[in-house]
């Protein structure tokens, strides 16, 4: 067994110290059976974020096997007590931003993972177990004052590789949907047991087609492992797109809309800037866009401290409406004010059955039920966000001549009138607002049918966007994205 304590890491020199290699473990080459090795160590309170523990692994293995545990004293009241992440990478390497050696992540939702050619543990990889060192990563979250204690165990099988992995990505159409231009409704925050969600992903399916959407994003937690396997629970009714929630130690940012199989790093924090850009970039160039997910969410690690200016949309909404998406509205509602602009976006974020899938929910204008088309909608804020799928609504502006709709400008001068109408249903006991730079300028009560039709008049002199809010009881029930006046 190995230990590794303060004194350790400081006499072990500074490339091991720069690198956060811990003491490793080596493998002899073995005819069959299994082998067992354990690594034990202690963290010390101040610690960084990710170290590496390297396993040598010889040729003929079949399958890896990973258990890990750490001990959990009592702390006081407002400390915060031990939680420690595990991941893998393979021989082919893991620098910042190698999926090539990226093999998986389960963050702390297991004790456990195994991997081999045929198959793995969800939040990994299946796939050759190739000879090389490979490195059980370990990201101590939050450390006990009194350090953290924590075993590694290493098992290796030998014998013959199983029948080769063969992914299974989604289907890119769903046809039974596709209604040519249309609104669309999906929810793009959503996990199952690929990450720490409790729903496998057939029983996500059901729960998206049961919540009346059109499509859904699979983001799981800083892995690719389902975006291989859609393709065994798609329907053609529902468009399964694929994401990852980049879970960093400064806020999550839900890159959505990728490849199958695409991986996005996340070993990083918002004092790296220029490392958060390059995945940024990365995202982007796939096609892909970047969510500021739940601003201000109060568990530890949640809250967004990236620049806003990378961010493609901002999770206003994230669950039930709370303080905490107040506080998001009202920063979101500033950035829109000082003149930058980001689509708004509402998901579910749905991780166990209790969280109802679709709700909230994001209603998208797009061409086609399709990925590029979605996402074109999604980052040019033709979009609303609502409760349920039980709301509709339409929200235009007129001068008489011309229309606009949700994400774009009417050209208008000065002194032109314009009308902005608001139509909202299934929304009984609620309240409209129409807001511009300066606040609230209309308001209505909707009566108990459950639908309204409210206007109010405008001018760009005075005006230079107008948004819709529908509420209940201090919660939300459905909003849009702002319509703008004039030249851009």
């Amino acid at each position: 067994m190995n230990q590794l304590s303060r004194r350790g890491l400081l006499a072990a020199g500074g490339a091991i110290a720069a690198a956060n290699l811990l003491p490793g473990v080596a493998f002899a080459e073995q005819a069959g059976g299994d082998k067992t090795l354990t690594v034990t160590g202690r963290f010390p309170p101040s610690i960084d974020d990710w170290f590496y523990l390297p396993v040598e692994v010889p040729h003929g293995v079949n399958e890896i096997e990973v258990i890990y545990s750490y001990d959990k004293p009592a702390v006081p009241a407002g400390t915060r007590g031990n939680a420690c992440d595990i991941g893998i990478f393979g021989p082919e390497g893991h620098e910042l931003g190698n999926a090539r050696g990226f093999r998986g992540w389960s963050g702390g939702f297991r004790d456990r993972f195994t991997i081999s050619a045929s198959s793995a543990t969800p939040g990994y990889l299946a796939g050759p177990i190739r000879r090389g060192t490979w490195h059980v990563i370990l990201g101590p979250y939050t450390v006990a004052p009194q350090g953290m204690a924590y075993r590694v165990d290493i098992t290796l099988r030998f014998g013959p590789a199983g029948t080769p992995f063969k992914p299974n990505p989604a289907p890119k159409s769903a046809p039974a949907r596709d209604r040519g231009r249309s609104w669309y409704r999906g929810d793009c925050h959503l996990h199952t047991v690929h990450s720490d969600g409790r729903r496998t992903p057939e029983e996500l399916v059901a729960a998206a087609r049961d919540a009346g959407l059109d499509f859904i994003t699979s983001t799981e937690h800083n892995t690719s492992s389902a975006s291989l396997q859609w393709g065994h629970h798609a329907t053609d009714d529902l468009l399964i797109l694929n994401g990852e929630e980049v879970t960093t130690r400064s806020g999550h940012w839900p890159a959505i809309g990728l490849p199958a199989g695409m991986w996005v790093d996340w070993r990083y924090r918002a004092g790296d800037p220029r490392d958060h850009r390059r995945f940024v970039h990365q995202v982007h160039k796939a096609g892909g866009l970047v969510t500021a997910a739940h601003p201000f969410a109060s568990c530890f690690g949640c809250s967004y401290e990236f620049a806003y200016d990378l961010a493609d949309l901002v999770e206003v909404w994230n669950q039930d409406w709370s303080p905490e998406e107040e506080a998001a509205l009202n920063h979101w509602d500033g950035l829109l004010r000082s003149g930058h602009w980001i689509p708004a976006i509402g998901n579910s974020d749905a991780h166990n059955p209790q969280n109802t899938v679709g709700s909230p929910q994001t209603v998208v204008l797009a061409d086609r039920l399709r990925r590029e088309s979605l996402m074109a909608g999604l980052r040019a804020g033709r979009s609303w966000l609502a409760e349920s799928s039980k709301v509709n609504l339409s929200f235009t502006a007129t001068d008489g001549k011309r229309t606009a709709g949700i994400g774009e400008r009417l050209p208008v001068d000065t002194g032109t009138p314009v009308t902005f109408q608001l139509t909202v249903s299934g929304v009984p006991g609620t309240r409209v607002r129409l807001l511009d730079q300066v606040g609230q300028q209309h308001t209505e009560a909707v009566p108990d049918t459950g639908t309204v039709t409210a206007r109010w008049t405008a001018y760009r002199r005075y005006t230079r966007w107008v948004r819709a809010e529908v509420r209940r009881d201090g919660t939300m029930a459905a909003m849009t994205n702002p319509i703008f006046l004039g030249a851009p």
